[in-house]
C-alpha cells in the first residue's frame, strides 16, 4: 500500500512535516494478475477479555474494562493491503475500502471487502488499472450500493486524479469518474449530499496555488461534476475530511501551512451550498498540528481531531478541538504519552460523548497499536483500549455501532502479508439494556 506523494519535496512518512495521514510499511508490490474478484479471508477470533494490556503512564490512561474486544479479522494476500474506510451495511455486516498490492491489475488497486456482522468475508472486489490506485473513503448509497473515492494514476488527466467508483450492493461497478488536471490531486473524503449527489474533498496541485490547496468537488447522483472550489494560500493545504451541514453547506477539515500560528495548523473551512467560503479558522501552536477528521456535534458546532506536536505529552498526541457553530474554539484536549500518537477519526455518540480512533506508539504491546478513546462531552477521558501485536498496527477508520465500535485499518502483526486489512469490533459495556447487543438497548459504564 502506498500513499501517493504530493511532490518530491514532501514524503508522507516524515512525521515532523507531513500534513497527510501517516502511512507506514510501504511495499512496492509485484506484478499482479488481471483479477477483479478475489475472495480472501483470514479470520481470527479472540474471546472477550483475552487481549487486554496494562498501560504504565498515569491512572488517567489505564485500559478500560468496559471496552471489550469481541473479535478481529484480517484480509489480505502476500503483499501490502490497507483499509482506510468502513461502513456498516443494512444487513448488519461491514464493507471496508482501501488499497491492495496483493490482488488486482496494477501496482495497487482499490479494494472493497464485504463481511458479515462477525467479520466473516462474503465477497471482495478490486478496481484499478496498470498504475497505482488507492481508495480512501466510502459511503453507502440510497439503493444499498457504495460510492468509493480515492486517487488514481491509472486513469484521468494528470499525475494523480480524484477517482470516484460507484457500485451496486454486491460491489459490481456501475460507473466511475475521474476529476483532476495535469498536476497531483488526491481525494480523501466523500459524503452523500441531500440532493442524492456527492461531495468529495482532498487536495490539488492542478488548480488553485501550485503548492497544494484544499479541493472540494460537488457531483450529481451520476458523478457528473456540478462545481468545484479550491481554498488555500501560498503554501500547502490538505483537506482530509468533509461533512455536509444543516444549511446544505459543507465543512472541510485538514491542515494548512499558509495560515495560523506554526509550521502546520488544523484548518476548518465552512462553505455555503455552492462551495463559497463563509468562514475559516485555524487551531494550533508553534509546531506541527495536523487535522484529520471533523464531525458535526449535537449543539450545532464541530469536533476536529488529529495530531499535535505543539501541545501534549509526547512527540505527537491525539488532539481534539471542540468549536461552536462559527468555528470558535470552546475547549481542546490532548491524549497521549511519550511517543507518537495520531487520531484519525472523531465520532460523536447519541449521548454527546466522543470517540476518537487512531494509533499509538506510547501504549500497547507493539511498535504501534490501534487506539480507541472515549471522552465525555467536555473531552475528559472516560476509557481507552489498545489492540495490536508485536508489529505495527494502525486504525484509520471507525463507525459507531449499537453499544460499541468497529475499527478498520492495517496490521503487520497478524494476517498473511507484509500488511493486511484489519477489522475489529469493540463492545462498550458494564451492563446491557433490555434490547441486548445490537438490539438498541442502552449501554452504560
Amino acid at each position: 500500500m502506498v500513499l501517493v506523494l504530493l511532490s518530491s519535496w514532501l514524503a508522507c512518512q516524515n512525521k515532523t512535516s507531513a500534513p497527510f495521514p501517516t502511512i507506514h510499511d510501504l511495499d512496492s508490490g509485484k506484478n499482479k494478475t488481471e483479477q477483479v474478484m478475489i475472495p480472501f479471508h483470514n479470520y481470527t477470533t479472540y474471546p472477550i477479555g483475552e487481549k487486554e494490556y496494562s498501560i504504565a503512564h498515569s491512572n488517567f490512561f489505564a485500559e478500560s474494562s468496559s471496552l471489550l474486544l469481541l473479535w478481529n479479522a484480517t484480509f489480505g494476500g502476500g503483499n501490502s493491503d490497507c483499509a482506510f474506510s468502513v461502513v456498516q451495511t443494512s444487513d448488519g455486516g461491514f464493507v471496508l475500502a482501501g488499497s491492495t498490492y496483493s490482488f488486482g491489475s496494477g501496482g495497487s488497486d482499490f479494494w472493497l471487502v464485504k463481511t458479515s456482522f462477525f467479520g466473516v468475508s462474503q465477497w471482495s472486489r478490486t478496481y484499478g488499472g496498470l498504475g497505482n490506485d488507492e481508495a480512501h473513503s466510502l459511503v453507502m448509497t440510497n439503493d444499498g450500493g457504495f460510492a468509493v473515492v480515492g486517487s488514481t494514476n491509472s486513469f484521468g488527466a494528470g499525475d494523480y486524479d480524484f477517482w470516484l467508483v460507484r457500485t451496486d450492493n454486491a460491489g459490481n461497478m456501475l460507473w466511475n469518474m475521474t476529476y483532476g488536471g495535469p498536476g497531483h490531486d488526491e481525494a480523501w473524503s466523500i459524503v452523500g449530499t441531500g440532493d442524492g449527489g456527492f461531495a468529495i474533498a482532498g487536495w490539488t496541485t492542478s488548480f488553485g496555488m501550485v503548492s497544494g490547496d484544499f479541493w472540494l468537488v460537488k457531483t450529481d447522483a451520476l458523478g457528473n461534476m456540478e462545481w468545484n472550489k479550491t481554498y488555500g494560500g501560498a503554501l500547502l493545504e490538505a483537506a482530509n475530511s468533509v461533512v455536509q451541514t444543516s444549511d446544505d453547506g459543507f465543512v472541510l477539515a485538514g491542515s494548512t501551512y499558509s495560515f495560523g500560528s506554526g509550521g502546520s495548523d488544523f484548518w476548518l473551512v465552512k462553505t455555503d451550498d455552492l462551495g463559497n467560503m463563509q468562514w475559516n479558522r485555524t487551531y494550533g501552536g508553534t509546531s506541527e498540528d495536523f487535522g484529520f477528521s471533523v464531525a458535526v456535534t449535537s449543539d450545532g458546532g464541530y469536533a476536529v481531531a488529529g495530531s499535535t506536536s505543539s501541545f501534549g505529552a509526547g512527540v505527537y498526541d491525539f488532539w481534539l478541538v471542540k468549536t461552536d457553530s462559527a468555528g470558535n474554539s470552546l475547549w481542546n484536549k490532548t491524549y497521549g504519552g511519550a511517543g507518537y500518537d495520531e487520531a484519525w477519526v472523531v465520532l460523536q455518540k447519541s449521548n454527546s460523548e466522543f470517540a476518537l480512533v487512531g494509533w499509538t506508539e506510547s501504549y500497547g504491546s507493539g511498535n504501534s497499536d490501534c487506539w480507541l478513546i472515549v471522552a465525555d462531552d467536555q473531552g475528559n477521558m472516560l476509557g481507552s483500549r489498545t489492540w495490536g501485536g508485536t508489529g505495527n498496527d494502525y486504525a484509520y477508520a471507525a463507525a459507531l455501532l449499537s453499544g460499541g465500535y468497529v475499527l478498520a485499518g492495517q496490521t503487520q502483526s497478524y494476517g498473511n502479508g507484509s500488511n493486511d486489512f484489519l477489522l475489529l469490533e469493540i463492545l462498550e459495556v458494564s451492563s446491557i439494556g433490555a434490547g441486548g447487543y445490537g438490539g438498541g438497548g442502552d449501554f452504560v459504564r
